[in-house]
């Protein structure tokens, strides 16, 4: 790769059959990482989620075929199954594949599913790790995953489940933890997971951060707390893609991001 020093360690190569499982990030092409940018430029065909910022999958060789096997909530989507069978096809036909994920493929990516159908089919592939958004994301909006003074773990949980008893008991027992919790893909459920957050033992008035479009230009960050965040989220019109951070750290974000670059 150009612009790099000779002490650079060196790329691995990217093999005829061979599927790559990469993270694209949070959003922010800028933040992609050099070894995922090293499989965009060598990769005959692209299989991207839905999250995938436009401005990466620009860079991209010219001869690669881009596919979207984008996911989202509502929408007719891939299965999962279908989106296995197309990574296993293309490799056994000796392309390079690369398998593009929004954030980190093996963090509520599917990556580790892929994974295994891969390693059950006998295709040989690569990990390549991305910034999540949960972490990054919250970052780049002002919140700290922890601090020494407010926490020394941090939750990463989904919130796109199937609600019945038993998961609404889990997000209960989650926020009896007393941690801090960020939350992935909650949005539409945002106002049942909070009441859920209030009978597991946590304030009313807990600190709730939204970053919506996180790290992209169009990030909008609402600050509010537990008893009220739902509400908040549909006054000022915030929606998916959406990161929620959960407890102490939130209530730190005002004060840090009052201080931080925004260009």
């Amino acid at each position: 790769m150009q612009d790099l020093p000779d002490s650079f360690p060196s790329f691995p190569v990217f093999a005829p059959g061979e599927v790559w499982l990469a993270g694209a990030g949070p959003g922010d092409p800028r933040l992609l990482t050099l070894l995922a940018l090293h499989a965009l430029r060598n990769a005959d065909d692209v299989v991207h989620d839905a999250l995938v910022d436009p401005r990466i999958l620009e860079l991209a060789s010219k001869r690669a075929t881009i596919t979207n096997a984008g996911k989202r909530g509502g929408k007719p989507s891939p299965h999962q199954t279908d989106i296995n069978e197309v990574l296993i096809a293309r490799a056994r036909d000796g392309r390079r594949v690369l398998r593009l994920k929004g954030g980190d493929p093996f963090v509520f990516g599917r990556g580790g599913e892929e994974a295994l159908a891969l390693a059950e089919a006998g295709i040989r592939y690569r990990i390549v790790p991305g910034l999540t958004a949960g972490l990054a994301g919250a970052a780049h909006a002002g919140v700290p995953a922890t601090t020494r003074l407010s926490n020394h773990a941090v939750i990463l949980m989904t919130g796109h489940r199937a609600f019945d008893t038993e998961t609404m008991r889990e997000f209960e027992i989650m926020a009896a933890t007393g941690q801090p919790i960020m939350l992935y893909m909650a949005m539409s459920r945002l106002a049942e997971i909070a009441e859920a957050f209030i009978r597991g033992g946590l304030a009313p008035d807990t600190p709730v951060a939204i970053v919506e479009h996180a790290t992209l230009e169009s990030e909008r960050v609402i600050d509010s707390r537990l008893d009220t965040v739902a509400a908040d989220a549909i006054a000022h019109g915030f929606g998916p893609p959406a990161i929620v951070v959960v407890g102490s750290i939130a209530g730190l974000r005002p004060r840090i991001a009052a201080g931080m670059a925004t260009a």
